[in-house]
């Protein structure tokens, strides 16, 4: 809740240790699956905002769970550009409440324009605390980076865990870190604490995630060569294994650019259909309907899997030991 009934300030978890190990990289992917129709029903309130989480037709859709669920892996999810407040986001929000009952993922990464135009109480209960009210009363922590469309009161905002911070970082199992940055004003001061962190952290794998893609082949936005070149030579200099941004309304993953693996998830509420244009960088992309990611970190292998919001499987693949290229299996 906002508006003094629920602010946290409390930062996220940190926890340091040390984690040998070569740095990798492989990708294998391949997109699959066949649409499926949703039913949605909504109750409105008289304030006009649905109250009910959208009910689905029985047996209307099954999650179909590819990754592979190892025991003690971490399991989490990807979405951005999500805070509409329309039909179209709570389609969406919908069906990741299937698929964490099929595949419980702990936590959320959001990739900015969290909430678009207002953003009073009513706003983050519309937009926010009433789609993923299922995951949230499951556990599911989301955290957030916030977009060109986002307001910094809401790194105040307790269901986002910025701990009160415009960027941060943290640590949800012993061999992964994720940094959290803000892309809509990159100062010095957010690159040295970003250097330094990177350069303490001995996790064995380094994710970053903020709303400006580095590289894109949308021609609404396309990429931010600015903040590239700022970005990517720390990403090199120390490590990072992959990187999500959104802004984009549309899914695309890139080829891996000096050994990073580059994708965009901007299609969790807002959607720009058409807008890839393919490039040489393009690896996989989709931008025919909205999307999100499922993903699981087990050992040296980041897995991956794009759900359409219809329900397909739109790409597929995981992320590993950068010597090796391993095919889709199928």
């Amino acid at each position: 809740m906002v508006g003094g009934r629920g602010w946290s300030l409390r930062a996220p978890a940190r926890r340091a240790r040390d984690h040998g190990g070569a740095k990798r990289r492989r990708v294998w992917s391949a997109s699959a699956g066949a649409a499926t129709a949703l039913l949605f029903v909504f109750a409105v309130s008289l304030a006009g905002c649905p109250t009910a989480i959208p009910e689905f037709a029985p047996s209307d859709i099954e999650a179909d769970v590819k990754l592979p669920q190892e025991d003690g892996s971490l399991r989490f999810a990807v979405m951005g550009d999500t805070g509409t407040g329309d039909s179209a986001q709570y389609r969406v929000a919908g069906l990741m409440a299937i698929y964490h009952r099929a595949f419980p993922f702990e936590l959320v990464l959001m990739l900015g324009d969290n909430l678009y135009g207002g953003e009073a109480a009513g706003d983050y209960e519309r937009k926010f605390e009433v789609p993923y009210k299922p995951l949230l009363d499951a556990g599911v922590k989301f955290y957030a980076s916030l977009g060109n469309h986002d307001d910094r009161p809401q790194r105040l905002y307790e269901h986002f865990n910025m701990g009160g911070e415009l960027y941060y970082s943290f640590s949800p199992a012993e061999d992964v870190r994720f940094f959290a940055l803000y892309s809509d004003y990159l100062d010095p001061e957010q690159l040295r604490w970003l250097e330094k962190e990177l350069a303490e952290s001995t996790e064995r794998w380094k994710i970053c995630f903020f709303h400006h893609p580095l590289y894109s082949s949308g021609g609404r936005h396309g990429p931010s060569l600015e903040l590239r070149d700022v970005l990517e030579p720390l990403f090199v200099a120390h490590g990072v294994d992959a990187v999500f941004s959104g802004h984009e309304h549309f899914y695309e993953r890139l080829l891996p650019q000096n050994g990073i693996v580059y994708f965009i998830s901007g299609a969790g509420g807002k959607l720009r259909a058409g807008d890839v244009r393919a490039s040489q960088h393009t690896a996989a992309k989709y931008d025919d309907g909205r999307s999100f990611m499922i993903l699981e970190l087990a050992g040296d292998d980041l897995h991956f899997q794009v759900i359409s919001g219809a329900g397909s499987t739109v790409d597929l693949g995981v992320i590993g030991n950068r010597d090796k290229i391993t095919q889709d299996p199928r």
